[in-house]
């Protein structure tokens, strides 16, 4: 069984690798800007349409208003840039916003600011594979008609490409997103080139249509509750920022250095990105509509259910290069594969901060250890599941999904902030050279207006956005909450009952007497084994156990035990139901109730068998008493194993195994030093 599912694994997710082989999987600043930085870069693909969508309730006059927002998006986008420049320099070891929340305001603020973070990671996943999937659609009918199936077949490629190790996942993304941005930015230089030096009309594909508000003359506070509801839309350009504080130690040296450069450069990036796709959706007159169907007209008409509504950023590209030229097909295909991409950020992040959870003991250990590929693998299996399950639920409509984000990223943006501040106060209080306590003052400042100004945005998500599906992002990370306090609190409590005490204790005095009772159902090969090790031990006492559930066995069994003279004696209880494990349990506890300082060993015979299918036709009566006796105290159970024919072969499976020295062999250690042959002198 092993080699068939080495094979398999080793094809898809290649060698192991050695522990030693770390450092090579680090990433350079090429590198880790597409691994770290793919999902803000890839937002701009939909956050301009978003602010758009949610603008046209007012209709096309309310249009105008989308430079104030990209200006307010702009200054939250630098504002938490820098603000997460210090986190990265005065936290490096990787534990991000978490650490800094949990470290400078408490567990409890930690630990919410870690939930947030898996629900923001987990939700950026199902978000960006839900729009790559529909931006993909507009071309390909069969995604479209298959949604659901292709996005799950998306993240597990995803998935399986993570698996194989960050480096090597890094690698293969860095292309399409500097295709991307390269793209936007040829679109934005040409598009200003043509609009101011050669005066050029361009108009987006949709520039002639009108659009019927839902709400018409909006004033006063709805028209400010409109304009908040559309810049926290835009605020999506901003989700994955908190990635690379999160993945510090991914970087080469000097780790902290190259983490805060690549914030700068994917901040610069972006901004640039989201504010020209703005200008120019302006420029030519791009309309979008939150229901197309009916709210879009064209030549007096609503345009029906049958029109697709495609991406600002597409009807940008249409107007800037033309459709069907070859900038349009590259830049359509590049943007519908970084939406795809950036999803990596998610898988770079989220494994790395449940590692450090479940160090601390919030999750699981088994998400602590690395797998084959130097990658937290159980993590990368974990977010997969959760975000295939969210696509299932939420049928890829990132519509739908798109309300339930952010509201984590601006949880965990305000609580590190907050925590900064405090950070800064406590090293001010001890900091006596004037050099550092001017550059602490100053790092105190950004840190203080990044808390509020995110705090200020926070609150504007949670109200406009929470009866549109925010709340199940909130319920979500309560979810995670709960959960993690629950296993902190249990492994705390197995911590403590475990703890080896200083003086003398129950556990470290030897019992009075072994009482030792050999499970028997017939004589045979194993059953002498099983009798002849027991003897071994030299117990106190020593019996053989059998339970009556057939008269007629019985009586044979008695009869053999006496004709071969063994010198044990034979205990039999008697089973009215013709059960087996009861009887056993309840005589061995009659033996502890009789004498408490004395340890019960029970030894079981056991078949080893060498086929999977055969292990359902033996030893469930002993795994089912091994089962139960776990949960007695002061009882023993020992295996005494028989190995079948079937079981040498699998030995010699095993063996032309080891011989073969399949790939990833590399990870079970150096080969044992052949003994040299003989000279030919001697």
């Amino acid at each position: 069984m092993s080699k068939l599912t080495d094979v398999p694994k080793r094809i898809l997710i290649g060698r192991a690798l050695r522990s030693d082989r770390l450092g090579e999987t680090l990433l350079p600043k090429r590198i880790a800007l597409p691994v770290f930085a793919s999902d803000p870069l890839s937002s701009v693909a939909y956050a301009p349409g978003e602010v758009l969508l949610v603008l046209s309730i007012a209709g096309v006059s309310a249009y105008h208003f989308s430079p104030w927002i990209a200006g307010a998006v702009v200054v939250l986008m630098f504002t938490v840039v820098a603000s997460y420049r210090q986190n990265v320099h005065a936290y490096p070891s990787g534990g991000g916003d978490y650490e800094v929340a949990n470290t400078n305001l408490g567990p409890r603020a930690g630990l919410t600011v870690a939930s947030a973070l898996l629900v923001d990671y987990v939700l950026t996943v199902a978000v960006s594979i839900a729009s790559g999937i529909e931006n993909l659609g507009s071309a390909v009918p069969f995604v479209v008609e298959h949604k659901v199936l292709c996005a799950i077949a998306v993240i597990v490629l995803l998935t399986l490409m993570n698996l194989r190790g960050v480096k090597e996942s890094g690698s293969l993304f860095a292309i399409p997103t500097y295709v991307f941005v390269a793209g936007v930015f040829i679109m934005i230089a040409w598009g200003a080139f043509r609009g101011l030096v050669l005066d050029d009309t361009m108009r987006a594909p949709t520039a002639s249509y009108e659009i019927k508000p839902e709400h018409q003359g909006l004033a006063g506070f709805a028209l400010v509750f409109l304009l908040l509801r559309a810049f926290s839309s835009g605020c999506a350009a901003l989700t994955g920022v908190e990635a690379i504080s999160n993945g510090v130690p991914a970087f080469r040296k000097p780790k902290s250095k190259n983490a805060a450069t690549t914030l700068a450069m994917m901040g610069l990036l972006a901004v640039t990105m989201f504010c020209g796709i703005i200008a120019l959706a302006m420029a030519t007159n791009v309309r979008m509509a939150e229901n197309p169907a009916v709210d879009l007209i064209h030549n007096g008409v609503a345009v029906g259910s049958d029109y697709v509504q495609n991406p600002v950023i597409s009807q940008v590209a249409e107007a800037v290069f033309g459709k069907g030229s070859f900038l349009f097909i590259v830049l359509a295909a590049a943007t519908a594969l970084v939406l795809f991409l950036a999803a990596n950020t998610a898988y770079n992040g989220f494994p790395l901060l449940g590692s450090i959870l479940a160090q601390d003991r919030y999750l699981p250990r088994q998400l602590h250890t690395r797998g084959d590929r130097l990658a937290f693998s159980n993590g990368i299996v974990l977010l997969a599941g959760a975000a295939g399950l969210l696509v299932w639920i939420y049928g890829a409509d990132s519509t739908r999904l798109i309300q339930l984000y952010i509201v984590g990223v601006f949880v965990s943006f305000t609580l590190s902030q907050t925590g900064m501040v405090r950070h800064w106060n406590r090293h001010l209080r001890t900091e006596k050279d004037q050099a550092r306590r001017r550059h602490m003052i100053r790092s105190r400042a950004i840190n203080t207006f990044g808390a509020f100004f995110t705090g200020l945005v926070l609150v504007v998500v949670l109200v406009t956005k929470f009866t549109h599906g925010a709340w199940v992002a909130l319920l979500g990370m309560v979810i995670f909450y709960v959960t993690m306090s629950a296993i902190r609190r249990h492994y705390d409590r197995v911590a403590d009952e475990i703890a080896a005490p200083e003086g003398p204790s129950d556990d470290s005095v030897r019992p009075s007497r072994v009482h030792s009772v050999v499970l028997i159902s017939k004589i045979h090969r194993p059953t002498l084994r099983a009798l002849a090790y027991a003897k071994l031990l030299r117990s106190d006492t020593l019996e053989a156990l059998s339970v009556n559930v057939d008269p007629a066995e019985t009586k044979a069994l008695r009869d053999e035990w006496e004709r071969r003279n063994i010198d044990v004696p034979l205990k039999v209880l008697d089973s009215p139901y013709r059960e087996v494990t009861r009887p056993v349990i309840e005589y061995v506890k009659g033996l502890r109730k009789e004498s408490p300082r004395d340890a019960v060993s029970v030894i079981i015979p056991e078949y080893v068998v060498g086929h999977w299918y055969e292990h359902l036709l033996h030893n469930q009566s002993a795994l089912r008493l091994k089962g139960r006796l776990l949960f007695t105290p002061g009882v023993m159970v020992t295996s005494v194993p028989y190995q079948l024919q079937s079981s040498e072969a699998a030995k010699i499976r095993a063996r032309k195994r080891q011989d073969w020295n399949a790939p990833g062999a590399v990870r079970r250690g150096p080969a044992q030093e052949r003994p040299k042959e003989p000279s030919a002198k001697n």
